[in-house]
């Protein structure tokens, strides 16, 4: 037996101490736990070289919970030490034992995961004492290695007979909830699920066929319970595995893994396997958006070597990549001491850069190989690729040869398709081409109606990104033009050389307009008169587009809007002085059916734009059953 103290490198341990090491208490299981599957990969490691007998199936880290004793160990059968390895690894504080091990086999160490080798000391956040018990794969004496918190230690023979290393944690009264089975199962769940070496927690029953073969009556074979480990973790996780081994179930069947709760299964996904210039492995899913952006930005999980790193991986993706699912796993992402956040350098540029390539790639690929299905989802893949291709410049140039229009004719058609469909009818007399669109077909559909009349076509933009996505196109498309339906009448919308002369004077303009502004909201609506077809409508509710555009970039963030969401309301009235209606009501001599075809005609501009609502629907409907009398 003997005592000594424990080495603390001042120059390695003060600034890290500054920092605080640990943000969270709970990371002391990750750490032991990926020491003891270290020591297994070590251990396997040097299997391969022929330096040690490792039986790769055979490798095991096993935790135990005791609540009467107030214990947790955490035991593995890897490479174990002697009493000199335990004093030179456990007594000298940031003294690597995994990165002096990767220094000496680094071209055949796979999967090593420590580096600091700080994370054993994250026991004393949870611990008043720890003991280590171990024994070398080169046989000699076990070591048994006790400490209470403090730079005092001993160091004895131990107990051992098998290879590897028993950590024992004797549980502070303060941190006593870590005795709680579900506690330590939830922990291992979110920071072991995938460690690359199986790990066990207590046993469970499953059912089996009866080995003897005993049938039941319907002449099935009988089921028994037999108790088995609990393996909790899956050590080859889909993103360990080669594409061309995997199909596209098991792609499915992994996605359920990662997202027990979530019924629906992605849309596609894309697998990353790059090994130059970086590391970089992963699995990346497309949900289903259906239009809405997701902000609970915790859909991808970072590893490192299928540790478990964090889930808020902004850092490492662009903004817009946040909205997939899936895992990426990199131990070229530089992290901070305690693994628990990371740290920017050119390495996480470079990475981001290619996944976002790669995203990109994936669906160009798509839409050139089967358009079809690429159509078919595309309603839930839209409000995705607007929001990469407004907040990534790269991005924007590799998707915009497979940007979809969804027209009113059910039809989807590129930029370049959709402006040869329309050029000759809808270029203003400024030559821009004009696209019209709609946020909602089935609510506009009078004005839709009205434009195919006209053979102009118009497409679909309800996306929450529609209103900063179309600024976007318009500084992007050479000569054209987006406008709502909404927007203005169509002959303002899209203006010809030819005018349409009036039927009204100025005098009758003047006569008709405080008849009219007496039957609306003056505070929220405009009067305007247009010179328009007879058959186009008495009156229509316009919206000007730059007033609206403005309105909805504001309410999804649009910076520099300087409040205008919070404006109200503000419509144009716009009355056809050509159709017979504002002639009849300019001609009537009774002043109470004049006041009536006027609040009439301005209700039913109001009802087509699902404006008319409440107390001002019901006398509508009233006064139009009395006209129909």
């Amino acid at each position: 037996m003997s005592a000594g103290k424990i080495n603390v490198q001042a120059e390695n341990i003060f600034p890290i101490i500054k920092k605080f090491l640990y943000s969270d208490q709970e990371i002391f299981l990750r750490e032991l736990v990926s020491n003891a599957v270290d020591a297994c990969q070590k251990l396997k490691t040097l299997g391969v070289l022929g330096e040690a007998e490792a039986d790769e199936n055979s490798l095991l880290v096993d935790l135990k919970v005791d609540k009467k004793k107030k214990t947790i160990t955490i035991s593995d059968n890897g490479i174990g030490m002697n009493a000199e390895e335990v004093e030179k690894y456990i007594a000298q504080i940031a003294f690597s034992g995994a990165e002096e091990f990767v220094q000496k086999y680094k071209d055949q160490a796979q999967g090593i995961i420590g580096h600091f080798g700080l994370g054993f000391y994250s026991a004393f956040m949870v611990a008043d004492k720890v003991e280590v018990i171990s024994l070398s794969h080169k046989g000699g004496d076990a070591a048994h290695w006790i400490c209470e918190g403090n730079p005092e230690y001993t160091l004895k023979k131990g107990k051992r007979d098998q290879r590897g290393t028993d950590i024992i944690l004797h549980i502070s009264d303060e941190a006593k909830d870590y005795l709680e089975e579900y506690k330590i199962r939830e922990l291992l769940n979110k920071y072991a699920k995938f460690l690359p070496v199986a790990i066990k927690f207590g046993t469970k029953e499953i059912e089996v066929d009866d080995p003897k073969g005993k049938k039941d009556k319907e002449g099935k074979v009988k089921q028994i319970k037999k108790t088995v480990d609990d393996i909790i973790n899956n050590p080859t996780p889909a993103w360990t595995k080669k594409p061309s081994d995997l199909k596209d179930e098991n792609y499915k069947s992994f996605y359920r893994e990662l997202y027990p709760m979530t019924f629906e299964d992605p849309l596609f996904h894309i697998h990353l396997n790059v090994d130059y210039p970086f590391n970089l492995t992963g699995v990346l899913y497309f949900p289903k958006l259906k239009g809405k952006i997701d902000m609970q930005r915790n859909k991808i999980q970072l590893y490192c070597n299928q540790v478990f790193v964090t889930d808020s991986v902004e850092g490492i993706v662009p903004e817009f990549l946040t909205l997939l699912h899936g895992v990426i796993d990199s131990p070229d992402i530089p992290l901070n001491v305690s693994r628990s956040y990371l740290q920017s350098d050119q390495n996480v540029k470079k990475i981001s850069a290619h996944i976002t390539k790669k995203v990109a790639s994936k669906l160009e690929e798509l839409f050139k190989k089967d358009r079809k299905a690429f159509e078919e989802k595309w309603d839930d893949i839209q409000v995705f690729i607007e929001y990469g291709m407004l907040t990534d410049e790269k991005f924007y140039d590799k998707c915009a040869s497979f940007y979809l229009f969804k027209a009113e004719d059910g039809k989807y058609y590129t930029s370049e398709e959709y402006k040869e469909k329309i050029k000759a009818s809808q270029t203003n007399k400024d030559g821009n081409i004009v696209f019209l669109y709609s946020n909602d077909f089935t609510l506009q559909h009078g004005l839709i109606d009205a434009a195919k009349k006209r053979d102009y076509s118009v497409v679909l933009f309800d996306t929450p990104t529609a209103s900063h996505f179309i600024g976007k196109l318009e500084q992007k498309l050479e000569k054209t033009k987006f406008t709502r339906i909404d927007g203005d009448t169509l002959d303002k919308l899209i203006e010809k050389e030819e005018a349409i002369p009036s039927k009204l004077s100025e005098d009758d303009k003047k006569t008709l307009q405080p008849i009219i502004e007496e039957v609306i909201d003056k505070e929220k609506f405009t009067v305007q008169f247009q010179s328009l077809s007879e058959k186009e409508r008495p009156a229509v509710v316009v919206m000007p587009e730059f007033m609206r555009r403005m309105k909805e970039m504001s309410a999804v963030g649009g910076g520099g809007m300087m409040g205008m969401g919070n404006m109200p309301e503000s419509y144009n009235l716009v009355v056809n002085e050509n159709h017979p209606i504002i002639g009849k009501m300019l001609s009537e001599k009774d002043t109470e059916k004049k006041n009536s075809i006027a609040k009439q005609v301005a209700d039913l501009a109001l009802l087509s734009q699902n404006l008319l609502q409440g107390e001002a629907l019901t006398s509508f409907i009233d006064r139009s059953l009395e006209l129909i009398d």
